[in-house]
């Protein structure tokens, strides 16, 4: 795990691999010092079609990759001198005070990390200050999550099936007092993830050897699987008796979604909606001007986790486009590779109103439950704020376009080397 590319990054003080560096992967959460630290961890308990799932992109992963690689492109530009003494991160959500400004993205099959991933995320949520948005897709009841004490509850809808089926979960959010909904738009017809499909024999059963692979996980089966596999618990009531096991009522589910979504069925679930309503997965900045006319109070920009579309643009990319044509008429926030309080620095000044994470709360689940995932979400803020008082703010609305170049704006000899060296120069 601590060989993975992306942690590579985390070691360019290294010159041969000297001084010899680790990753924590022992259970004292308080050691973990970044959310690597914590991915490391979760790799260890996680057998291959769990931590497939739980990283795995489409088709050649271009587009997860460049999600993390595009945050490498903006470079900061501090300013001395300037009291950051009372600095806070702490931002308006949707009329609701967050510690920062950051919601846990909504991810499907949590419970395949562990029994009552939902509802854990949630707890981490409220006790980090932030809100949850649970997705259709969980494997926790919205009702039941809804009690968690001090959440801050959002709720996702995928449209599949006929109408009574959305219509009756936009109903029940709105009964269990979630606070916004979030309906995303990208995901009708799945991108083809190709290495979580080499783990499958068909479509619903695994191969042998990822079966024999599960077996030396011995602790995420316990935590996972000791009652039973985990189920769709939203929707359960609507698989046909003999489909609702695991796989058979994704693919199902997956069947039912309708490849004919267009603009006019959003006013539908708008007229429905009484409260705060988003739309996820836009990037183009036309369909962020249709978003408006459409009612939507906000708009996330994402690939849906780098898991659709291969070699597409990111959310990042289209982050200035997308805030010229929003012109302060609509919240925006920005989704995919969040691992760092320098990412969502980074995406407050280039013009988001706030960030999701997906996987970085859920590799603290993994790592430790709620506590691993709480721990994931404080290592953020923490980072978030240090680098706040290195670069010379006191607050989010603080942060701006001036507070950043773009590497490609800097001439090659100013950036210097890239860092790398060989035993034979030293």
């Amino acid at each position: 795990m601590r060989d993975l590319p992306e942690n590579r990054r985390d070691m360019p003080a290294q010159c041969d691999a000297v001084p010899r560096r680790r990753l924590y992967t022992g259970p004292r959460l308080d050691r973990a010092r970044a959310v690597a630290d914590l991915r490391a961890r979760a790799h260890r308990y996680l057998p291959r079609i769990a931590g497939e799932y739980l990283e795995g992109g489409a088709l050649g992963e271009q587009t997860l990759a460049r999600e993390r690689a595009g945050y490498d492109d903006w470079l900061f530009v501090p300013h001395m001198l300037r009291d950051t003494s009372g600095r806070s991160l702490a931002a308006d959500l949707l009329g609701r005070r967050a510690a920062m400004p950051l919601a846990i993205a909504p991810t499907g099959l949590n419970g395949l990390f562990g029994r009552h991933a939902d509802t854990a995320l949630a707890e981490a949520a409220a006790a980090e200050g932030v809100p949850f948005i649970q997705g259709t897709m969980s494997n926790d009841r919205l009702e039941d999550v809804a009690r968690v004490e001090g959440l801050c509850h959002w709720w996702q809808l995928y449209m599949f099936g006929p109408a009574e089926i959305w219509q009756e979960l936009v109903d029940r959010a709105a009964n269990a007092d979630c606070e916004a909904l979030v309906l995303t738009v990208n995901a009708q017809r799945f991108g083809r993830r190709n290495w979580s499909r080499r783990l499958r024999a068909t479509p619903t059963r695994p191969t042998l050897a990822t079966i024999l692979d599960a077996a030396r996980h011995p602790r995420w089966a316990w935590r996972t699987l000791a009652h039973g596999m985990p189920e769709f618990a939203n929707v359960r009531e609507f698989v046909p008796r003999d489909r609702r096991g695991l796989f058979e009522s994704a693919f199902w589910i997956r069947e039912q979604m309708p490849k004919s979504l267009t603009w006019k069925d959003i006013a539908a679930v708008r007229d429905r909606w009484k409260g705060p309503f988003f739309l996820k997965g836009l990037l183009a900045p036309d369909d962020v001007e249709r978003a408006i006319d459409a009612g939507a109070d906000g708009v996330m920009l994402g690939t849906h986790g780098g898991r659709q579309l291969d070699t597409s643009v990111t959310a990042l990319d289209m982050l200035a486009p997308a805030r010229d044509r929003a012109r302060g008429r609509i919240a925006l926030y920005i989704s995919g590779g969040i691992r760092r309080g320098t990412d969502m620095l980074k995406a407050l000044a280039l013009g988001a109103d706030a960030v999701l994470a997906g996987r970085a709360p859920l590799y603290g689940l993994c790592a430790g439950g709620a506590p691993g995932a709480a721990r994931a979400l404080a290592i953020l803020k923490a980072e978030a704020e240090n680098s706040m008082a290195q670069l010379g703010i006191a607050a989010v609305g603080d942060l701006d376009r001036s507070l950043l170049v773009h590497r490609s704006r800097i001439a090659p000899d100013f950036l210097g080397a890239d860092g790398t060296c060989t035993a034979a120069s030293r």
